[in-house]
């Protein structure tokens, strides 16, 4: 799909967010994004205008990303019954939100609702939603599932379930083993958690 970043952005994005990943947004400085990136500091004002829009910007970036690896993930869909269908899905959705967490440290609303953001997540959304429609209907005359909850509704679930997670790790961390990896343990935990939960809501 087309990005709407030049080589250049999309170069500057990626140096960007391996150091924050790492680093996190407030240890990040834009210096040593551009000593990573090879470029000068006034290139950020020039593609970005500021760090904070840079931010967006890689937010906007990371969705893009994401969807791109669309087509490798309705691939691995193919030829699968709608039960083992819907498990991919869940795993898939817990997986890339977790990976890139830190996005949701320092994105704020007002990010979120500018027009190419939130073009951008309404496309995510959309393309979920409708993969989605389609599990669930095969699962339908299949026999697998004998419900047919709405697609937002199921979305919205499994998303707001992880954003929880991520965002109250002070809290959620209590319930997972101290000497384990914060976020591999998370993720195996919602994902059998929602991997259930579907299940639940798709048949009753």
């Amino acid at each position: 799909m087309k990005t709407g970043f030049t080589d250049k952005q999309a170069h500057i994005l990626t140096v960007a967010e391996e150091l924050i990943a790492d680093k996190g947004f407030h240890g990040t400085s834009v210096r040593e994004i551009c000593s990573a990136a090879g470029v000068n500091v006034a290139m950020i004002s020039y593609y970005f205008g500021s760090k904070e829009k840079m931010m967006a910007s890689l937010y906007r970036f990371r969705v893009e990303r994401t969807l791109e690896n669309f087509s490798a993930f309705t691939d691995e869909l193919d030829g699968k019954t709608p039960t083992e269908q819907m498990k991919i899905l869940v795993a898939f959705i817990v997986n890339h939100i977790l990976k890139f967490s830190y996005f949701h440290g320092f994105v704020t609303q007002e990010w979120q609702s500018t027009a190419e953001v939130k073009d951008t997540l309404q496309e995510f959304y959309k393309e979920f939603a409708a993969i989605i429609v389609r599990i669930v209907d095969a699962g339908n005359a299949s026999g697998d599932f004998n419900c047919k909850p709405a697609a937002e509704d199921l979305l919205a679930t499994m998303i707001g379930t992880i954003i929880f997670v991520i965002r109250n790790r002070n809290f959620y961390e209590k319930y997972i083993d101290e000497d384990a990896d914060y976020f591999a343990a998370a993720e195996e935990r919602i994902r059998e958690h929602l991997t259930t939960t579907m299940f639940g809501l798709l048949r009753r």
